[in-house]
């Protein structure tokens, strides 16, 4: 009952039916009847019926319609039940002061009753929306879309306060559109791109007409703005429940970044599946496939020894070559499937880099031919712990590589120096240099897709591969001056002491 009171003289007033009509009417209902018992009725129960009257229209009209009901009460007991009747004249001197302390009871108790009557509405406001709140945080929760969110936040925006809503997101250009298709309040997005970009609210007179206003609400995490909530409904509403909108934006930036963060999980989750796979079939690719280029590279030997006439023998020696392509082509992908799965243990020792650079040189053999190969190491360049076997395959690919696509007789230079606690080994050429907008350090990336240079792209993921497992990093890149450098870093680390021999 005393719920549903509240909420008719609520919907009266909606209707347009004034509170002060209301107090007038709460007065002549106490007057009526109480005129009828009046010779039962003693005075000071009168004044209390209608100080009762002063209390309920204070604790649900209001502090006005209260004055309004104190003053009405004190008249309408002089006229109706003070000697004499019908009139405001006053015999007797006492009921002045009668009249002044039931005015005075009725204005102090009608401030008083209002005041409680606003607290307990505000009690069972927040109450509703603490509640309204929670439901919504709960179905944030278990959202699984951005249109989940959008259609939750709009819903509970339409219910609570009659709002018009649309949660505004940006797409991979960071150009901000709605969720839903025509959801949108406004087809101009420069205000809620303002709010983005800046991260504080933004609030313009609406599109509908007078007293009617757009809020856009950045949707503000701890990393950075998720989108926008575009808000319209009627000014003072917006102003007076700003505290509610925010949180509202609040729940929906969570909401949102969940989603995101669960989707960059999912992808992250999807390209690990899919490098163990392709390790996998790396792996047994090159197990499957070492056998049977074993035995053609056997087989090729074989007749280089024992065929006659020559012609044949040209025909086994080409065999060979290209049986031993594959080979290094199916070892390379092994390789590549150990160092990418962490099952290569490096066997680091304490060495120069001179003796790994010149072991690299000969083992390339007639590769560099054509090519005269410059080193310049500093003297004073210290010990370096790394695997002796894996650094000079590093560095044999590189010079194999710039062999292969520099011009016929151009030098190549291999350099090393040290840089902020490191040594930079640099590998240079006079070539074309490396094709830009590719991922060259990728496994299977090739500067062309058709080149007549052998290989399937996987000699300088390898190098990557083992000077990451180093600690260093590998770059490539084309010098002001032409030309390509490949460039990775060891770290220095702290050698051992040597010491010195006695005479």
């Amino acid at each position: 009952m005393h719920n549903r009171f509240p909420k008719r003289v609520a919907s009266l007033a909606r209707r347009g039916v004034p509170g002060y009509f209301l107090a007038v009417a709460a007065c002549a209902a106490v007057a009526l009847p109480v005129r009828l018992l009046a010779p039962w009725l003693a005075p000071a129960n009168i004044v209390m019926l209608f100080l009762l009257a002063v209390f309920l229209v204070a604790l649900y009209l209001g502090r006005r319609p209260a004055m309004l009901a104190a003053f009405l009460s004190v008249a309408v007991f002089d006229f109706f039940f003070v000697q004499p009747h019908f009139s405001f004249a006053v015999v007797d001197a006492q009921y002045l002061v009668t009249f002044s302390v039931m005015l005075a009871v009725a204005l102090i108790t009608g401030q008083f009753a209002a005041r409680l009557g606003q607290q307990a509405e505000e009690a069972l406001e927040r109450e509703s929306h603490t509640r309204a709140l929670y439901e919504m945080a709960r179905e944030l929760a278990g959202a699984v879309s951005v249109a989940q969110v959008a259609e939750t936040t709009q819903q509970f925006l339409e219910a609570g306060l009659g709002a018009t809503a649309s949660l505004l997101l940006p797409d991979a250009n960071d150009k901000l559109h709605a969720v839903a298709e025509g959801q949108a309040v406004s087809q101009d997005f420069s205000l809620p791109r303002r709010a983005y970009q800046r991260g504080e609210p933004v609030e313009v007179l609406g599109f509908s007409g007078r007293g009617v206003i757009t809020l856009y609400l950045p949707l503000l995490t701890p990393m950075r703005a998720r989108g926008v909530l575009e808000i319209t409904a009627e000014a003072g509403l917006l102003h007076q429940e700003r505290a509610l909108l925010d949180t509202v934006a609040s729940l929906a930036a969570i909401a949102v970044e969940r989603l995101h963060y669960a989707e960059v999980a999912r992808a992250v989750e999807m390209r690990m599946a899919a490098e163990r796979l392709r390790h996998s079939v790396l792996a047994s690719l090159s197990h499957d496939l070492r056998t049977p280029l074993t035995a053609l590279v056997g087989l090729a030997d074989t007749l280089l020894l024992d065929v006659d006439p020559a012609t044949h023998r040209e025909t086994a020696q080409a065999l060979r070559e290209q049986a031993m392509a594959l080979t290094r082509m199916v070892n390379n992908l092994l390789d590549l499937a150990r160092l990418s799965a962490g099952g290569v243990v490096l066997r680091r020792e304490w060495q120069p880099l001179e003796e790994v650079a010149g072991a690299a040189i000969k083992l390339l053999g007639t590769a560099l031919d054509g090519h005269p190969v410059t080193v310049r190491l500093p003297t004073d360049l210290p010990l370096l712990e790394f695997d002796a076997v894996l650094l000079e395959r590093v560095i044999g690919n590189l010079l194999d590589n710039a062999a292969k696509y520099a011009p016929a007789a151009s030098p190549i230079l291999l350099e090393a120096h040290l840089a902020q606690g490191q040594v930079e080994v640099s590998v240079c050429d006079e070539g074309p240099g490396f094709p830009q907008g590719l991922e060259l350090l990728e496994p299977f990336v090739r500067g062309a897709a058709e080149s007549s240079q052998p290989g399937i792209g996987l000699g300088l993921a390898i190098c990557k591969a083992i000077v990451e497992a180093h600690g260093g990093r590998l770059e490539l890149a084309n010098p002001p001056e032409g030309g390509a450098r490949a460039r990775f870093t060891l770290p220095l680390g702290s050698p051992p002491a040597i010491d010195e021999e006695m005479p």
